[in-house]
């Protein structure tokens, strides 16, 4: 499978005031409607950082929506990285 079914991986580091504000809740809520796999975890500096894996069309929508300016608190900048899928990931959980 290739182009927009194939399974990928992001990984996604939201920069800017995304903690204490439902932002963790926000992205699951959109990860899951969007039948992806993840979590979105606060990091010790501020960020969060956010993995998801499923087919890269939907990764790509949960992308769009974190740079979407409709997210809780404010972001400034969403740095991405995109992987192959490694699996072990179930339901999408807030650390």
């Amino acid at each position: 499978m290739t182009g927009e079914t194939e399974t990928v991986r992001l990984t996604a580091w939201v920069h800017g005031s995304v903690q204490g504000v439902g932002f963790r809740w926000w992205t699951r809520s959109r990860a899951l409607e969007l039948g992806l796999t993840g979590r979105a975890t606060n990091l010790p500096d501020g960020r969060v950082e956010v993995v998801a894996e499923g087919p890269r069309a939907a990764c790509e929508q949960l992308l769009r929506a974190l740079r979407s300016g409709e997210t809780p608190g404010r972001v400034e900048h969403v740095a991405e990285l995109w992987s192959a899928a490694r699996g072990g990931l179930t339901g999408f959980v807030e650390r």
